[in-house]
């Protein structure tokens, strides 16, 4: 900062040239010096009043008549302020004006010596003065404030009202960081709550719902998301840092498609509890968002395997608990199918989320060898082209037309096939026991294959 020249000095004889101007400038630096401290005390009442940043930038752009604004650390801007201008509008000014060819290594500087930089004047632009904000050790953000207005703040003042204001802006960065955190932990153990259906009281259920913003005039799928660590084969440590990322990654995406979701971080899963909307299948946007994540996850972590689980639809918050269920299970099912890095809906697991509630697969696999003989076995000569045409045959109900148009034979070869299983496991077709049997024997080598 310049050496000022008190009064005290002028009177013990000191060499300042004409007394009268002498006199002026002595008024002139110690105006601006109470201004100045006048405005870095108004800054920090504004972090005692729990005000944002938006309100720092305002009042400095106002008592300086400069353009002020905070930006990341990818130049994203924060907030910004123009006297007479909209935020928008004073944005706009900094994103045109703050390009320099030594701004990078600006910023570079400042987040090592954590002190504020000033560009002077150019031809092309005003004077850039950046202060680092700092939240803690880390620099998430700077505070830029382009030209000074003429108001009476030199080069040293303006530097220290740049750095005071971005230390307050530190301070309320750093407040809203603590407050977000414990909102997101208070929401987090609200959602545990409804999914694992801990609240039991009359109306309880209903209240942690609308806290968490769940609407209960609309129908909702929940959506388990899992990172599988056996297939992944991670350790705890490395675990629980992309179990970190990767819920950072699906929190913003579906922040930016689908923001009226509900998405929380559990132990080793995210859950989304997701509004349906007026399409024409139920599940489709659950289904639709959660194949757009999947795809969006396999991008930035190509090295993982995800599963996103999906539960039958709820409408009263008493039903989350189930469809939560619902998509665990779900993932459950998945996995004993041999079916991870999918998205699979309960609703479309059709009976083999019966089958597979049993604790032994190999008792499936007996039960669909018993049924299917040698063809259960795969030890008969074309066993897999009889499977594959009884499956046909059952899914276009019995119908050899519609089972040869989908099979690309004729429909006498489709016949002819359906006896031949006939005789090979002893089965009557036209009995509709021996047909069930048969039908829920090759759902089971669907589910779980033959064991070999």
């Amino acid at each position: 900062m310049p050496s000022l020249t008190t009064p005290a000095q002028l009177a013990n004889g000191a060499q300042v040239g004409d007394g009268s101007a002498a006199h002026a400038e002595v008024g002139k630096e110690n105006l601006a010096l109470r201004k100045l401290v006048a405005l870095c005390g108004h800054l920090t009442s504004l972090a005692a009043q729990n005000a944002g940043i938006q309100a720092v930038t305002e009042l400095i752009a106002e008592r300086t008549d400069a353009t002020v604004a905070v930006v990341d650390q990818q130049m994203a801007v924060l907030v910004a302020a123009l006297p007479g201008e909209s935020s928008e509008r004073a944005a706009t000014h900094i994103q045109d004006h703050v390009v320099h060819p030594r701004l990078a290594n600006v910023l570079n500087t400042t987040s090592h010596t954590r002190r504020p930089l000033r560009l002077p004047d150019t031809e092309s632009s005003s004077s850039l003065t950046v202060a680092p904000i700092l939240v803690g050790d880390e620099v998430p953000a700077y505070l830029m404030t382009l030209g000074t207005g003429g108001h009476g703040f030199g080069e040293d003042m303006s530097l220290l009202l740049s750095e005071h204001a971005a230390t307050i802006c530190g301070v309320i960065m750093g407040r809203e960081r603590v407050v977000a955190a414990a909102a997101g932990r208070a929401r987090d153990d609200l959602v545990a709550g409804l999914l694992s259906g801990r609240a039991n009281e009359d109306g309880e259920v209903q209240r942690w719902a609308r806290h968490v913003g769940y609407d209960e005039t609309q129908e909702h799928h929940v959506l388990s998301i899992v990172l599988d660590p056996v297939a992944n084969q991670l350790d705890d440590d490395r675990g629980e840092e992309l179990l970190a990322r990767l819920s950072g990654s699906v929190d913003h995406f579906f922040a930016t498609q689908a923001p009226d979701a509900i998405v929380s971080t559990r132990d080793s899963e995210m859950v989304v509890v997701l509004p349906a909307t007026a399409e024409r299948h139920p599940g489709s946007r659950a289904t639709r968002l959660g194949d757009a994540c999947l795809k969006r996850v396999r991008r930035q972590f190509s090295d993982v395997q995800v599963t996103i689980g999906i539960g039958r639809p709820c409408r009263d918050a008493v039903d989350i608990a189930r469809s939560y269920a619902d998509a665990r299970r779900t993932i459950e099912t998945a996995r004993r199918m041999g079916r991870l890095g999918r998205v699979v809906a309960f609703d479309d697991l059709g009976i083999h989320r019966l089958l597979l509630q049993t604790a032994n697969l190999d008792d499936l696999r007996t039960f669909a060898r018993e049924v299917l003989g040698p063809l259960g076995h795969g030890d008969k000569a074309g066993a897999a082209e009889y499977l594959s045409t009884l499956s046909a045959y059952f899914r276009e109900n019995y119908s050899p037309q519609r089972a040869s148009r989908e099979l690309h034979v004729h429909p006498n070869t489709v016949t002819y096939r359906i006896k031949k299983v006939e005789e090979i496991t002893g089965l009557d077709l036209g009995n509709y026991r021996d047909r069930l049997m048969a039908q829920v024997a090759l759902e089971i080598l669907d589910a779980v294959g033959d064991g070999r």
